[in-house]
């Protein structure tokens, strides 16, 4: 296999618990999944990787996992089996690598293992993940993006039997130069989604323009579709498009593409493979006006966005005064939900413009807003997103190794 100086660090690490603290594409997800595949290959081992719900696994880790069996000859002669539906591999010496969610600690108390990953810790409760360490015998990896401290900061560094690693993009020599380029221009945008994402330092994410969402398992069968909203995109930005529905004065929101590299066609074709129909009214960026005829011709309802000097405060202005459901899989909307903030000034004061980034699918979302939403029957809205205190840490090996 193919690997970066991240595999290395977690392959040899000796601790108990073994965090990796990094940016957006640092390769902390998929270096750790090659350790564990590793480990998996040479000796009999059950090995559980844990996420927040399945839709995350499914969208990152478990990707990650079949990319790695697919480029790997190595890999293709040591595993016997993937099992889609119980999304377990099996391999051919015995060993077991299981994906697996978690509804609550007593959940998690079923099951013993050799080795524990869990994806995205800071999405995952404390005493869940006490549960399961108690159930692994060797040794646990964890990851996230440190947009804010959490139990990892308060219970685990700092202690005996505790190893971290804090890693970036800059770490990762598979990205192209195009998505490095894209992860440091938010220092152009924000200072502290810039620490965060492209330095994998912790800190609070202050600001965010959006707190009146919460999650939701799917779209309630009496819920009126309201519209599709659609934002292109092509090499280096996602085309973002997403479902809005509305019931008894409520918002329900799913995600059906997040993609780069699509043309107008490619997205015509994905759309109907994706079993939307063509009656359904799409609003879409009125930026694009050549790709909105071509998508007309194509047979699509499609209308372009209204545009005006307060069309961004006004959407968002509506936008907030609903309660908003996000459905469990809309992966990507809700990282961007967790990143959207307003804009700060030079002398550090909050503007009243939204930052122009992480926003390939709120931009769809305030598209809809505006054609078919008003202030009026609505619910209130109020906040369940958890706020805590910010930390930083120090930065370890990698940086020297790789001469940062």
């Amino acid at each position: 296999m193919k690997t970066s100086l991240l595999f290395k660090h977690n392959y040899y690490a000796t601790a108990d618990v073994v965090i990796n603290q990094g940016g957006t594409s640092s390769g902390k997800t998929y270096a750790i999944t090659q350790v564990l595949f590793s480990l998996a290959a040479s000796e009999k081992l059950i090995i559980t990787i844990a996420g927040q719900d399945m839709p995350h696994l499914k969208s990152g880790a478990i990707r990650d996992a079949i990319e790695i069996q697919n480029s790997s000859a190595a890999m293709q002669a040591a595993i016997k089996n993937y099992n889609r539906s119980d999304h377990l591999f099996e391999f051919n010496n015995g060993s077991i690598i299981e994906y697996k969610s978690y509804a609550n600690a007593q959940d998690a108390k079923s099951g013993k293992r050799d080795y524990l990953f869990i994806n995205e810790a800071n999405g995952i409760s404390w005493l869940i993940y006490t549960e399961l360490a108690l159930r692994t015998r060797k040794r646990v990896f964890i990851d996230y993006n440190p947009n804010t401290s959490f139990w990892a900061h308060e219970k685990l560094m700092g202690r005996r039997g505790v190893q971290m690693f804090i890693s970036d993009h800059r770490h990762n020599p598979f990205i192209t130069e195009a998505q490095r380029n894209k992860i440091e221009k938010l220092k152009e945008e924000d200072q502290q989604l810039w620490r965060v994402y492209a330095r994998g330092l912790t800190g609070k994410i202050t600001g965010l323009v959006f707190s009146n969402w919460h999650l939701c398992e799917a779209i309630p069968h009496q819920a009126t579709l309201l519209a599709a909203g659609l934002d292109f995109g092509f090499s280096n930005d996602e085309t973002g498009c997403l479902l809005v529905y509305r019931q008894n004065g409520e918002l329900w929101v799913r995600e059906l593409l997040y993609e780069t590299g699509l043309t107008n066609t490619d997205l015509s074709r994905k759309l109907q493979q994706l079993g939307m129909s063509k009656n359904i009214e799409i609003i879409a960026d009125s930026a694009e006006p050549k790709s909105i005829e071509e998508l007309r011709r194509l047979g699509w309802f499609i209308t372009p966005a209204k545009k005006g000097a307060d069309s961004v405060n006004n959407s968002i202005d509506i936008l907030k005064r609903y309660h908003i459901n996000v459905t469990a899989d809309s992966v990507n909307l809700r990282k961007e939900l967790e990143r959207y903030k307003w804009k700060v000034n030079h002398s550090g004061k909050t503007t009243n413009q939204p930052i122009d980034t992480c926003n390939h699918l709120i931009d769809p979302l305030r598209y809809v807003a505006l054609h078919k939403l008003k202030a009026g029957n609505i619910k209130p809205a109020t906040s369940k997103l958890p706020a805590t205190a910010p930390q930083t840490t120090e930065r370890d090996l990698l940086d020297e190794m790789l001469g940062i």
